[in-house]
């Protein structure tokens, strides 16, 4: 089996092995809030909640071929579901083009006999809710991952809208009567911060998409403790991502009322690592 990996191998993946590779591993901008987004855990104080709690959920990503240099789109998404559900590590999964991408991580999570938080890009409500509908089996959460419109190749390729109040609030509604709750993923901007308190989402999910999307400058963990109160007077549960690497990093993000810590690069390196062994060992 062949395999072209786009993962560095770091010794630590901190943002500065894949510096400019997109489509690949990086991000935006010479990986500039990738790397904060590490760095800033490091520096960051805890905050004033209680943290301790060892569990972590995956971060949900798409793109496996593009991106990791995975060999298989498919099995990209089993491979990974069953190494996180083996763990105990609990599960998301996202959406891209084509739509092939979204259920075959349904069918992973249903394969693996499990339940998920599945996030949606931000395309039209109606295509939305269509794909729920594909994947309501499996729904733990659902969510729209509003900063995917600031992926411009992915905007204009899949036609994204960027989302109003009025647009999530017709969502949430939705989910409300569904018995789901809706999460609002990838608030890192102050425009992102009034969705937040005009919708109330069920989970406020503070992300700037592993730092590979153009934004403003800054990483998710100082936005996270500059933001805590006024996101956590406004949803149920505030979620975090970006940058995670150590268990002192998760117990950071819970110490600022983060319920969940979502980790998405070290899984995908860890899967590409094992094939690796698994390929020299075969050989």
């Amino acid at each position: 089996m062949e395999t072209d990996f786009k993962c560095r191998f770091c010794a630590e993946c901190l943002g500065f092995g894949c510096v400019g590779e997109l489509p690949g591993m990086g991000g935006v901008n010479a990986n500039k809030n990738f790397i904060l987004n590490c760095a800033a855990w490091k520096k960051l104080d805890f905050g004033p909640f209680d943290f301790g709690k060892k569990e972590i959920r995956l971060a949900p990503m798409t793109g496996a071929v593009e991106n990791v240099g995975y060999f298989d789109e498919k099995q990209f998404y089993f491979d990974l579901i069953n190494e996180c559900s083996k763990f105990g590590i609990k599960l998301s999964i996202g959406d891209g083009v084509p739509d092939t991408k979204l259920k075959w991580g349904i069918e992973a999570v249903q394969t693996a006999g499990k339940k998920a938080a599945v996030f949606i890009k931000p395309y039209s409500n109606k295509k939305i809710l269509e794909r729920f509908e594909w994947a309501q089996s499996i729904s733990e959460y659902c969510g729209i991952d509003i900063d995917a419109y600031n992926i411009v190749t992915m905007r204009n390729k899949a036609q994204l809208e960027k989302k109003d109040t009025s647009l999530l609030i017709e969502l949430k509604n939705y989910f409300s009567k569904k018995g789901i709750p809706f999460v609002i993923k990838g608030i890192f901007t102050d425009e992102d911060l009034e969705l937040v308190k005009e919708v109330k989402p069920d989970v406020a999910f503070v992300s700037n998409h592993g730092g590979r999307i153009k934004t403003r400058e800054g990483s998710s963990a100082e936005f996270l403790s500059e933001n805590f109160k006024m996101l956590k007077s406004n949803c149920d549960e505030l979620w975090v991502d970006g940058g995670i690497r150590l268990w002192n990093d998760v117990y950071k993000g819970q110490s600022y009322g983060a319920s969940e810590v979502l980790v998405g690069r070290p899984f995908a390196s860890a899967l590409c690592k094992k094939n690796s062994f698994d390929n020299i060992l075969k050989n």
